[in-house]
């Protein structure tokens, strides 16, 4: 992804895509486009207000959307045992659960999960890696 419109515009596309239950992770360093990613995607839903990271709110519901979606950045989680005080199972019943710095929940957390990371270029444009569980099979790559 060339720029941050590029990143918003795969974040749409990817919107297009979801499915009640789905859990995506987002890794990569600190500003290479993970929010702005979720932007795209939450804009996509409906969502016109601000889209701030959650890093200090840990979780930000968005669920008066399309279809529900929880914006989770686990960056301040410590220790893995503590995911369990935020009710993030709860959300796939009838949402969607976007997990940023997925790595701090634990190597073993959410399997099923549609993998991306963002990865900052020298020339400053992001590569996006996905680790695509079976679950998406027929909607991933994306169209």
């Amino acid at each position: 992804m060339k720029d941050e419109a590029a990143t918003i515009a795969f974040g749409r596309k990817l919107a297009k895509a979801l499915r009640v239950g789905d859990v995506i992770t987002l890794s990569g360093p600190l500003s290479a486009g993970k929010t702005t990613m979720v932007r795209g995607l939450l804009g996509a839903l409906g969502h016109d207000g601000e889209v701030p990271s959650p890093s200090f709110a840990i979780v930000q519901p968005y669920e008066s959307l399309k279809l529900p979606v929880w914006h989770v950045d686990l960056y301040r989680i410590d220790d893995p045992s503590d995911l369990a005080e935020l009710g993030l199972e709860d959300i796939r019943e009838d949402g969607v659960l976007i997990i940023e710095w997925p790595e701090h929940g634990g190597a073993a957390a959410w399997p099923e999960a549609l993998g991306l990371s963002l990865n900052v270029e020298e020339d400053g444009s992001r590569a996006l890696t996905a680790n695509v569980p079976s679950s998406w099979e027929g909607r991933w790559p994306l169209r």
